[in-house]
């Protein structure tokens, strides 16, 4: 089920839709290690697409950036032309889970953010058909780094995303999936902050009078002040962690 349209009222236009850096989707670039000539790549749940353009740009080869909301595919459309990337990007509109890809004809699948949507587990076991033999994967997925949570903290995930799992629960998840987790890289704080919860900040601040009248605008703006109110408390002990995969 989509997000009401009050939700993209605050997203859309920003840098990013979650947590992440274009330094830290290089670094989970390079630690992923080496891909095909001119791989073939697909970057699902993209958002506007800053990844996108990072995965573009380092790999020179054509990135094909699925997302639902097609504003979101408008943006990343504007910024690859700005960007002279045009010739380097496709957009579809279209479900992650549900997509007509060719069975082993992906080198390495992209996924920043998203995968919760689907579930992790089951992303992971819908996507593994699509790529190749040697197909490698890259996925952020929010995780406990901690042993025993807070209890303010675990009673919101509880209810906010039940299935959210520690780092070693969720190399469990995708071995069960049928991949091998190489290596994970956890999204430090900035990835959280420049991007994103700054920029969001601004937009609730620059929304908040419409709220007034719009009860579901005064509730989505009501849980993202939440959501970086927990964060700004207790971000030590939970993050977006990038799990680098390889099919087995």
């Amino acid at each position: 089920m989509k997000p009401p349209a009050e939700f993209y009222r605050l997203y859309e236009g920003l840098p990013r839709q979650g947590p992440g850096s274009d330094d830290v989707t290089r670094e989970a670039l390079r630690r992923l290690g080496p891909l095909p000539p001119s791989p073939r790549v697909l970057d699902l749940g993209c958002g506007s697409g800053r990844q996108t353009l990072v995965l573009a740009q380092e790999l020179q080869t054509r990135v094909l950036a699925v997302d639902n909301h097609e504003p979101f595919l408008r943006d990343l459309e504007c910024r690859a032309a700005a960007a002279s990337l045009s010739h380097l990007v496709e957009t579809k509109s279209g479900d992650m889970g549900d997509l007509c890809v060719p069975e082993g004809s992906v080198d390495l699948i992209w996924s920043e953010g998203a995968i919760y949507i689907i579930g992790f587990e089951n992303g992971l076991r819908t996507w593994r058909p699509w790529l190749g033999p040697c197909g490698k994967l890259a996925v952020t997925e929010c995780s406990w780094l901690v042993e025993r949570p807070p209890v303010e903290i675990k009673a919101f995930f509880d209810v906010g995303y039940p299935d959210m799992r520690s780092v070693g629960g969720n190399r469990e998840r995708a071995a069960r999936a049928g991949f091998a987790v190489a290596d994970t890289l956890s999204l430090p704080a900035s990835a959280w902050w420049d991007d994103y919860y700054r920029p969001l900040l601004a937009r609730l601040d620059a929304v908040e009078a419409e709220a007034e009248r719009d009860a579901v605008l005064a509730r989505v703006i009501a849980e993202a002040r939440q959501e970086i109110d927990l964060f700004t408390r207790f971000g030590s002990t939970y993050g977006y962690v990038f799990y680098l995969c390889q099919k087995s």
